[in-house]
């Protein structure tokens, strides 16, 4: 496939604006990896008019796609862990062109992970476990116990994901088999979700009460990133400030309900000022 793609990845590598072109080839007969085509060719610009275009190709039966991202694009997949893909291709893909060594140095960045990388990371993964954990116990005491099961799934992945992070790697698609080394207290709550006879309304219970003891075991790296940004930048913010800022974006959807936690935890306070009617306040938070 690689001769196929060639003059396309020339003609490509000419251009002053391209860092870097890999390609990432088919390993078995169902790979997601590729989206089951034989071969994907990345490529990595410096600038770029959108963040991320695809072109597909056929030749003899053979498919292929070309990726083109931006560097910016690039970053934020690995920033924020939106594209585990990518990460996959970096590291496992064969390098046709380097500028610079460009990706020799993301490869690097990838494999030593960064401290402030990784706390920006957990701090994603740690407010998707709080949705999906708060979530999830809602629809147990609501007794909606099918509901409950599919979120505190979600939630052990979210925990597990974490867990890793934590440990300096970058969460792999079998992540289970990573948590298994790592945390193996993870790793069992998981198996008794997934292998125990009780009936469900008994495993949620029972899980629901070991997963809090987890989760709260977190909340110090997890909410690290959060307060460090609050911390660092001013005392007390409103809602909206939080919301709108460019490093907390990642995780502003979950955010209010990561807040809720943090109060509840005394880990964040509240300030209250009142407003022009009387008895009704705005709340400014702040590292407790």
């Amino acid at each position: 496939m690689e001769d196929i793609l060639r003059p396309i990845y020339q003609e490509r590598a000419s251009n002053k604006d391209t860092l870097g072109i890999l390609l990432i080839e088919k390993r078995k007969s169902e790979s997601p990896v590729t989206d089951n085509l034989d071969a994907i060719l990345f490529i990595v610009t410096k600038n770029s008019d959108v963040p991320l275009f695809i072109k597909q190709y056929e030749y003899k039966n053979q498919r292929a796609a070309l990726y083109i991202a931006s560097e910016s694009q690039m970053n934020d997949w690995i920033m924020n862990g939106t594209n585990r893909r990518t990460i996959d291709w970096v590291l496992n893909g064969k390098v046709l062109f380097d500028r610079n060594e460009y990706i020799d140095q993301l490869k690097n960045r990838l494999i030593e992970f960064p401290r402030q990388d990784r706390i920006k990371r957990i701090g994603i993964e740690f407010a998707k476990l709080i949705r999906r954990f708060k979530e999830g116990k809602d629809f147990y005491t609501s007794n909606h116990y099918l509901d409950a099961f599919n979120h505190v799934i979600h939630a052990l992945h979210h925990l597990a994901r974490l867990s890793v992070l934590e440990n300096g790697f970058h969460p792999e698609v079998t992540v289970w088999n990573q948590v298994k080394k790592i945390e193996p207290a993870i790793h069992r709550l998981y198996e008794e979700l997934i292998v125990s006879q009780e009936a469900i309304s008994k495993k949620l219970e029972l899980l629901f009460l070991a997963s809090e003891l987890l989760v709260n075991k977190k909340i110090q790296i997890g909410s690290a990133h959060l307060l460090q940004v609050m911390a660092e930048e001013k005392r007390e913010w409103t809602f909206n400030e939080l919301i709108t800022c460019k490093e907390i974006e990642p995780y502003a959807i979950d955010l209010g309900i990561l807040l809720e936690f943090l109060i509840e935890k005394q880990v964040v306070s509240v300030n209250k000022i009142e407003t022009k009617s009387k008895g009704l306040y705005h709340r400014y938070y702040l590292v407790q």
